[in-house]
């Protein structure tokens, strides 16, 4: 990881309609967390303790707050190039806001241009967890993929509340673990458990390792 250089993209244009009314003056990621803290601190604590001194935040839905604490809370030195920077939706490929995840990446491919980075890591910014994404971009740099999805296994009774993952060759039953995706199903009604645990699901966590010139 350390010879290649890494850009990272946090998603944070969700509104959160299932979180009124505390999303009602405010993005999701803006969502206060233990007192001081916000949703989105723990994706950025992720990055940055994971090796990542660029970041961009795409911001877009009432933004306001979330803007003002990303520039008050992480500040990294300038002189080393280093930033977490908010950066609002720019309406690049025409009048129209962000549609999803996948159009906020296409309306900013200028930021990656820009960088040159070898590798993107794309990250959400509305989730609670720990993870050393070290890990994840040395497996992506080891597989040789273009893209690289982190995922986790939950009861196959919840699978209708995540984007499922199907992998290639899962059925197969031969004691290899597969590692190429073959469908990726949206909150399936009837999911197929894994081969070697019928009873669970591969759930996307919304975290994505892409080669820049993929």
């Amino acid at each position: 990881m350390q010879s290649k250089k890494i850009f990272g993209i946090v998603l944070a244009g969700g509104e959160g309609k299932r979180l009124m009314p505390l999303t009602a003056d405010r993005a999701k990621p803006a969502v206060p967390f233990g007192g001081q803290y916000r949703l989105i601190d723990f994706a950025l604590s992720n990055l940055i303790n994971s090796g990542l001194t660029q970041i961009v935040v795409l911001t877009q839905y009432k933004s306001h707050s979330l803007d003002r604490h990303v520039s008050q809370t992480w500040r990294l030195s300038g002189l080393l190039n280093s930033y977490v920077a908010s950066v609002p939706a720019q309406q690049r490929l025409g009048k129209r806001w962000f549609s999803g995840s996948a159009d906020a990446i296409l309306q900013s491919l200028n930021l990656i241009r820009d960088e040159k980075p070898d590798i993107v890591v794309v990250v959400g910014a509305d989730h609670v967890y720990r993870m050393d994404f070290s890990q994840m971009i040395d497996a992506h740099i080891a597989s040789g993929a273009k893209a690289t999805v982190a995922a986790i296994r939950q009861p196959i009774e919840l699978a209708d509340q995540f984007g499922v993952i199907q992998l290639a060759g899962d059925e197969a039953g031969d004691g290899i673990v597969p590692t190429k995706i073959a469908e990726f199903l949206e909150k399936p009604k009837d999911a197929v458990g894994l081969a070697d645990a019928p009873h669970e699901v591969l759930a996307s966590m919304g975290n994505y390792v892409f080669d820049a010139d993929a």
